[in-house]
């Protein structure tokens, strides 16, 4: 559809611009992931899980307090249509969060309070269904499947192969600094593996349809709109985009309740936070009350301590919870693989597209096509999460 022409679409379209040009070079997973995680894992370990790490962060190329300023210039009355003028206004006050939560990375309580206001905290409920998982036996780890077998470099062979379902490119690298053991990085169109880390046949399943099959594609199809806005990302669009990644995994069959339980530890974790636990206190927590191996619970641990206290891992049960009852309810999944995008905003999405303002998605999780799973216990464990 072609776009319209007139004073309110060019006034929409050249603000768009102006935040695009402000926010680009804000990638928070860039900027809070520890450099020196391998380091401070032996020093920890050798401490005898007493004495926390002390981890060092990428510096901060860009100037926050001009950042601030321009984004709260934008005119943003000149939007007439209410429901897209609320959604920038989201926007504008999203980016000055995450900007806020950058310059305060390694600031302990205020990095902390600051991810509140961007993520939120986990809910009673949301401890509640982490507690429900968590009662679940895991599968059989002894299953060859469960093996780990590849270094970075192999599983960098079946990323690509994988890749092939669709119609576009995007560079791979491999990095010991990050707590993740594979990330997309939206903005340069790129894989990260871990090289820390040596992959199972599971893992690659679950990594190539998460990663690629979501991420990748919602960054893909982000780029091909008029707006900026879902490339660079829609307020709370990290609980849907994690939701929609991990319910890749259930469609296509690589759901396990391993998984889930992993989902479940992160919850845990990241309440910890709210509890005032420390980072030895929460390990402690998941390695000797949960029996989590200690390599796993330190890098989980990792993941909601970096920062000062990174809240957004408990968005992935919430965010699946909330996908796949949007999908069982008959909703339509490839308006929220349009880009970097949220459930809250699928009227916005379409009004936008019927304007000309953005495009339908061209590229669809290949997962999505057929529902594949046949594990039933992972059914009646998301059919159960409050």
């Amino acid at each position: 559809m072609k776009i319209e022409n007139d004073v309110q679409t060019k006034a929409l379209m050249d603000i768009d611009h102006n935040i695009d040009a402000l926010v680009k070079q804000i990638e928070l997973l860039s900027y809070v992931n520890p450099e020196n995680i391998e380091e401070e894992k032996a020093r920890f370990f050798s401490s005898k899980y007493l004495t926390d790490p002390v981890f060092k962060y990428p510096t901060i190329n860009f100037n926050r307090f001009k950042l601030h300023r321009k984004l709260f210039t934008q005119r943003l009355e000149l939007i007439e249509d209410i429901k897209i003028r609320n959604l920038y206004e989201d926007i504008i006050y999203t980016y000055s969060g995450l900007i806020q939560c950058i310059e305060t990375i390694g600031s302990g309580k205020k990095f902390y309070y600051n991810c509140l206001r961007s993520f939120g905290t986990p809910t009673e409920n949301d401890v509640e269904n982490a507690k429900f998982i968590l009662h679940f036996e895991d599968e059989n780890k002894d299953i060859p499947a469960f093996q780990p077998k590849y270094s970075a470099t192999e599983a960098e062979v079946f990323f690509k192969e994988f890749s092939k379902k669709y119609d576009f490119s995007y560079s791979i690298k491999q990095s010991n600094q990050i707590s993740a053991i594979a990330m997309v990085l939206n903005n340069i169109k790129t894989l990260v593996l871990n090289t820390n880390h040596t992959y199972s046949d599971n893992e690659i399943a679950v990594l190539t349809n998460h990663e690629i099959g979501v991420h990748m594609v919602t960054t893909m199809n982000g780029m091909l709109h008029p707006l900026k806005i879902f490339s660079n990302g829609f307020p709370n669009n990290e609980e849907t985009q994690e939701g929609l990644a991990v319910f890749a995994e259930y469609m296509s069959n690589n759901l396990t309740v391993t998984r889930l339980k992993e989902l479940a530890y992160r919850v845990i974790a990241v309440d910890s936070l709210a509890k005032g636990y420390s980072f030895s206190r929460t390990f402690r927590l998941l390695h000797n009350q949960y029996d989590l191996e200690r390599e796993e619970a330190f890098y989980i641990t990792v993941r909601s301590h970096r920062g000062g206290g990174f809240t957004k891992d408990y968005l992935y049960l919430t965010g699946l919870k909330k996908v796949y009852d949007y999908y069982h309810a008959g909703q339509d999944l490839s308006v929220l693989l349009t880009g970097k995008v949220s459930l809250e905003y699928v009227d916005e999405i379409q009004t936008l597209i019927k304007k000309g303002l953005a495009v339908p998605a061209k590229h669809i999780t290949d997962a999505y096509a057929q529902n594949k799973n046949t594990n039933k216990k992972v059914d009646f464990i998301l059919r159960s999460l409050k």
